[in-house]
Order: C-alpha cells, then sequence, then structure tokens
C-alpha cells in the first residue's frame, strides 16, 4: 500500500481514539449538539479503522510466515507457501476495501430525488418511449420499496408524456439513481410504422437530489412569480373545477416549475417551491464545478440522439450504456425495473474512477 495511505490512515485512527476518549467525557455527553457531531464522525471512522486493523494484523502474519519458508521440514515449508498465498490475498482485499472507504461520501446519496423525463427528438414516439421510461422507474421504486408521487405531467396525444416529473423518496435513492440523468435513445418499429422501418428517438432524464431545509438557498419572494391554473389530465371529476394548479417562475434563473398532482393549492405550491429550491441548488452545482468537470456540466443534454447515454435496441434486445460501453440483453426486465446489474455496474466503475483519483492525489 502507497505509504501516503497509510500515513493517512495513522492519522484517522489518531482522530477516531480521540473521539472514543470525547464521546465517554460528561461534558461532551452533556453537549447535545457536539455529542450527536463527534458520534457521527465516529461512526464514519470506525469501519476504516477496523479495516486498518485486519490488514496490519495480516501484513503482520505474512511477514512471520515467510520466515518458516526457509524452514528445513517440507511439511512445514509447504503449508507456511499456503498460509502466504491465502495472506498476500486477503491483504489485497483489505486494500481494496480501505481505499472505497477512504473515498470521501457524497452528501446527497442519502436524499430523495425528483425525477425529471422529458420527450426529445422522435415526435411522439419519443412521447411513448418517455411514459415507457416513466413506468420503468415505478416499477423499480416498488422493487426497491420506495415512494414515487407525482409532481407534474404533460401527456403526449399518441401516449405516454411530453414531460413527466415525480418525487421518489426512500433509502440511497439518489446514489441509486444519479447516473440516470443524460439523454435515453430508443430504437425501434412503432405501431404506426407499416413498413417495418427502425425509428431512433430519444428522451432526456433529470435526476436532482431534493433540497433539505438546511440546505436550502435564500429566495427573495419578489424575484417569484406565481400562477395559478386549472389542473389537466388525470385526476378525476374535481379536474377542471378549481385554480389548484401551481407554476413558480424564478425570474433571475428563468427557471420554471410546474404541480397540478395535488387538490390544495397551498400543498401543490409547497412541493413548487421544494423542486425549485432542488434545482436552483442543481444549477448552483453546475456553476460551481463546470470548468472542473465537464461530465456533470453536460448531465442532462439536450434531448438530441447524438448526447445519449444509453440505448435500448427493442430489434435486439438489447440496452447499451454507453459510457462504460456495458450492454445487456433482457431489455423487457430491464424496463419493468429490473435494472440492479447495469446500475450496480455503474457505480463499480465509478468507485474505479474515484479511486485512481485518490491514488494520483496521494501519490
Amino acid at each position: 500500500m502507497l505509504e501516503a495511505i497509510l500515513t493517512r490512515l495513522e492519522t484517522i485512527k489518531e482522530r477516531f481514539l480521540f473521539l472514543e476518549k470525547e464521546l465517554s467525557s460528561s461534558e461532551v455527553i452533556n453537549n447535545h449538539e457536539t455529542y450527536a457531531s463527534f458520534s457521527k464522525e465516529y461512526s464514519g471512522l470506525k469501519k476504516i479503522v477496523e479495516k486498518f486493523e485486519e490488514y496490519k494484523k495480516n501484513s503482520k502474519n505474512l511477514d512471520s510466515t515467510k520466515i518458516l519458508l526457509d524452514d528445513s521440514d517440507l511439511e512445514i515449508k509447504s503449508l507456511a507457501q499456503e498460509e502466504l498465498n491465502f495472506l498476500i490475498e486477503e491483504i489485497k482485499k483489505n486494500e481494496l476495501e480501505i481505499k472505497k472507504l477512504l473515498i470521501p461520501e457524497n452528501e446527497d446519496d442519502d436524499k430523495d430525488i425528483f425525477l425529471e423525463i422529458r420527450a426529445g427528438t422522435g415526435g411522439d414516439e419519443a412521447g411513448i418511449f418517455a411514459g415507457n421510461l416513466f413506468r420503468m422507474f415505478t416499477r423499480l421504486t416498488e422493487r426497491k420499496k420506495w415512494q414515487i408521487e407525482l409532481i407534474n405531467a404533460r401527456e403526449s396525444e399518441k401516449g405516454g408524456f411530453k414531460e413527466v416529473v415525480a418525487k421518489i423518496s426512500g433509502s440511497e435513492v439518489y446514489k441509486y439513481l444519479k447516473f440516470e440523468s443524460g439523454v435515453h435513445r430508443v430504437q425501434r418499429v412503432p405501431d404506426t410504422e407499416s413498413q417495418g422501418r427502425v425509428h431512433t428517438s430519444a428522451c432526456s432524464v433529470a435526476v436532482l437530489p431534493e433540497v433539505k431545509e438546511l440546505d436550502q438557498i435564500e429566495i427573495d419572494k419578489s424575484d417569484i412569480r406565481v400562477d395559478t391554473f386549472r389542473a389537466s389530465g388525470a385526476g378525476g371529476q374535481h379536474v377542471n373545477k378549481t385554480d389548484s394548479a401551481v407554476r413558480l417562475t424564478h425570474i433571475p434563473s428563468g427557471l420554471v416549475v410546474e404541480c397540478q398532482d395535488g387538490r390544495s393549492q397551498h400543498k401543490n405550491k409547497a412541493k413548487a417551491m421544494t423542486l425549485l429550491q432542488s434545482k436552483l441548488m442543481e444549477q448552483a452545482a453546475n456553476e460551481q464545478t463546470k470548468k472542473m468537470d465537464v461530465e456533470r456540466k453536460n448531465m442532462v443534454g439536450s434531448g438530441d440522439r447524438s448526447e445519449k447515454i444509453r440505448t435500448y435496441n427493442f430489434p435486439q434486445n438489447r440496452i447499451t450504456d454507453h459510457r462504460i460501453e456495458y450492454s445487456i440483453h433482457s431489455l423487457e426486465a430491464f424496463l419493468d425495473g429490473d435494472m440492479d446489474e447495469m446500475v450496480n455496474t455503474l457505480i463499480e466503475e465509478n468507485q474505479a474512477r474515484l479511486l485512481t483519483q485518490l491514488e494520483k492525489t496521494l501519490s
């Protein structure tokens, strides 16, 4: 393991032991804010320290086992070689686990999200595909036992959506879905195609972490224009009888959000404000990082097919993620929310990239 990483681990261990001592002191116990802060930090460091101790134990055993290789007894020598091979593999595992634990956590990973799907190029077929994607994410939430709440939807004439916005709540939702942001392309023969020709269309997907109260940026009320209107689309007898739907326009940025899901104008306005906060936070984050991270700046794209992150090829029963050049041949299951294989591969690839960055930083 790199010397710089070992030095960092010793520093982490020192901090861990300091926190352990402080958490048993009456001064810290009686200060709820400090106790909560120290407890959270202590829990975060515990896994790293445990893996570091395991690494040191295996390294020490490795050194003592090497000595036995010089033993004149062939049986002892053979057993020592077996133990040596085992310890080498264990140390490799320890090193990888430690490096993964050293990767800074994304503070947004455990947040709920706003999911936005917009039909892009491809006309009616793009709208139908937007409907397919929304169903895919809805089925995923059922599999994960998350909750999904429709915020706004504009239906397409031939089925599906021109635009649909929903909130998804649950454990580590953003961590799982953050790689879904970008342009999703579909290749298939539309039902209206009499010649059997394959058409290509696309939708853009945005995944925005929900802004919590502590994270919120201040918005001047005078910067927001509030419009109310009658809800359209599904909703039963109540639809179009009251101006319950709300549209918020943030004048300085030009951002516009709508919510027409609930019957209460007050609740719709509150939901729309939360969505606006999330979009403004995302915009601010992009401004801060766009010079350093081109990938982040281009996260969503415009809905143009050439900006695709993933292709859903119906004739070949194949889904290909172009960022990692990884394909799965089970399109029907994938669109039914069975996304684990693809998403876990994306997470692993991202971890590998972050590990490389970590090693470069510490080398």
